[in-house]
């Protein structure tokens, strides 16, 4: 079982190792920029710990454990949460913000994601947390559009609402929708929960493993492995468990205990036994 970190364990060094930074550390928007960008390529959005019946607590020392130490990833609570916690150290103003999701024109309840507003020459939205987002944080003004590799976002404002925005060939998607208002880890904890128990997740449906790339993002989705590019994609079948773990390895950086990878194949190969664990 995962040990959880002592806060006296944590360090910066190891932290920025883990994502291959080396850069400067002073707080400043270039430092955020390039941490950002160093954070998506290296650490993957993951929730095999739902599907292999391992509680996902709100613990600062928790994540670093998890992501630092065991060189694991994350989903939005873990990553974000840890994230803030890097970014305080190194002397930025950080603060967590509550934020709803858009799927399917609805909007999903509060806390259902946590996002960072950042400020250092100016203020920033960091998040890398969102699966399928920006490389680089997005400035925190309204009607900025932001176009980096190829990226398109932008962040709109209506009242005391913000929206997160995505150009896609049909035009501006929102993702997301927050406020300004600060919140505490733990009052994401119902909705952690939630998440990671609920057969209405779309956590426990199936598994999922996503990092960005330079030239797009590279997904295992259940026994998909999909690779996504600006002008295309490309989708082929794990067909062993073998290969799977191979795949969580290779390209992903996750080597799983023997036992863990097995089960975790397991219920992967076979569709039938994703969901809940009872």
């Amino acid at each position: 079982m995962m040990r959880k970190a002592s806060v006296a364990a944590m360090q910066v060094d190891r932290y920025l190792e883990r994502i291959f930074y080396d850069g400067e550390r002073t707080p400043t928007a270039e430092t955020l920029r390039a941490i950002h960008r160093a954070h998506m390529l290296s650490v993957p959005f993951e929730n095999l710990d739902i599907h292999l019946g391992v509680p996902i607590n709100l613990s600062v020392p928790a994540f670093y454990e998890k992501i630092v130490v065991h060189r694991r990833g994350g989903f939005c609570y873990e990553l974000n949460g840890l994230l803030a916690w890097l970014l305080a150290e190194l002397g930025f103003s950080v603060s967590l913000l509550s934020a709803r999701v858009f799927n399917s024109g609805t909007l999903s309840p509060e806390f259902d994601h946590v996002l960072l507003w950042v400020e250092c020459d100016g203020p920033w939205i960091a998040d890398v947390g969102f699966g399928d987002s920006s490389l680089n944080p997005l400035r925190g003004e309204p009607g900025v559009d932001d176009d980096r590799d190829g990226e398109d976002f932008r962040v709109t404002a209506a009242g005391d609402a913000w929206t997160v925005e995505r150009r896609r060939a049909g035009g501006w998607e929102p993702q997301y929708v927050f406020t300004r208002t600060p919140h505490r880890l733990e009052e994401f904890g119902d909705r952690c929960l939630f998440q990671q128990t609920s057969p209405d997740s779309h956590f426990t449906r199936n598994t999922v493993c996503s990092r960005a790339i330079t030239a797009g993002r590279i997904t295992l989705s259940g026994n998909k492995l999909i690779l996504t590019f600006k002008d295309g994609r490309q989708e082929d079948e794990v067909g062993s468990a073998e290969e799977y773990r191979s795949i969580l390895a290779t390209m992903f950086g996750i080597r799983l205990a023997k036992r863990d990878a097995e089960c975790l194949s397991e219920r992967v190969l076979d569709p039938a036994r994703l969901g809940p664990l009872k």
